[in-house]
């Protein structure tokens, strides 16, 4: 036996497996979803209707089939709640991105032009956060943010105001948690590629003519998009369905739908609603990410 043919049938597996994955902790659970969303509410143990098993038969399950409706999915049209939810989530999502890509596009920028034996202490220090509990971490902020605490304190001492402010259940304490959380989302994937770009580009640039400003715009931005477009789209989709850091930062005058989506399914125990919230937000975040895929798509023909 050759050995192509011996190393050919493990690499086969090997193809399949991402697929197998795929369909076992995604379009699976995806269609129990899919299911309860198209049931009804109820007052029983699990809370929805109908509730049918593939061993009662044919005839049960298509019985069972046959009530299912859209009801659920056009109450999230019907009732503002949830337009607005989507809506301030996707504006917080996008106005978040955006200050995460201003403040991480020069961090990663400096961090790609460190010499080589820094850069791995410098990707230490973005990572080191990621060492200490999420909540630990935002319970900290709630602390540094309330009206006592540490940035009142030191603004205070600086003479920078003259009355503690208020910063807890504000949009800007939101904000503020969000930057802090997913910046090294935004940072490791620009890092990654401003770090392969090839120095002679910058002198070829510089030989032709070009400032470093216009080096910068003209040869690195351009070459950075990748990064650009992974860092955004790591940040972008988990902000969206983001509930902890506005629930404990945020105030209560406008809801995330991450906070609308836990209403439903722990407190009011509408299982079918909040599947039907969970399944519209998976669409609305599919966009993006063909979006992405298809810019990368006419990038690598271009090439």
């Amino acid at each position: 036996m050759s050995a192509r043919r011996i190393f050919a049938r493990p690499a086969r597996y090997a193809a399949i497996a991402p697929y197998l994955w795929m369909v076992l902790f995604f379009l699976v659970p995806f269609g129990f979803v899919l299911k309860i969303a198209l049931s009804q509410t109820a007052i029983a143990q699990p809370p929805y209707a109908p509730v049918f098993d593939l061993w009662d038969g044919r005839e049960a399950t298509r019985a069972a089939l046959q009530q299912l409706s859209l009801d659920n999915f056009k109450l999230l049209i019907a009732d503002n709640l949830y337009i607005l939810s989507y809506l301030r989530s996707l504006m917080v999502a996008l106005l978040s991105t955006a200050m995460l890509l201003l403040i991480g596009y020069p961090i990663a920028y400096g961090m790609a032009r460190l010499p080589q034996r820094w850069q791995a202490i410098a990707m230490m220090l973005v990572i080191v956060p990621f060492w200490t509990s999420f909540l630990i971490r935002i319970y900290a902020w709630i602390n540094i943010l309330q009206h006592d605490g540490l940035l009142n304190t030191v603004l205070l001492k600086l003479h920078l105001i003259s009355a503690p402010l208020v910063w807890l259940s504000t949009d800007t304490a939101m904000y503020i948690g969000i930057v802090y959380s997913y910046l090294p989302f935004m940072i490791l994937p620009l890092f990654a590629t401003l770090a392969k770009q090839d120095p002679a580009f910058l002198e070829a640039a510089a030989d032709l003519g070009a400032s470093p400003r216009q080096a910068f715009w003209q040869v690195t931005f351009p070459l950075s998009l990748p990064g650009v477009g992974a860092g955004a789209l790591l940040c972008f989709i988990p902000i969206v369905g983001e509930f902890v850091i506005p629930d404990l930062l945020a105030g209560s005058g406008a809801q995330m739908i991450g906070q609308t989506l836990w209403l439903e399914f722990f407190t009011n125990r509408d299982w079918p609603v909040a599947s039907a919230v969970a399944i519209v937000l998976l669409v609305l975040l599919v966009g993006p990410l063909l979006l992405y895929e298809r810019v990368q798509h006419r990038q690598l023909e271009a090439r």
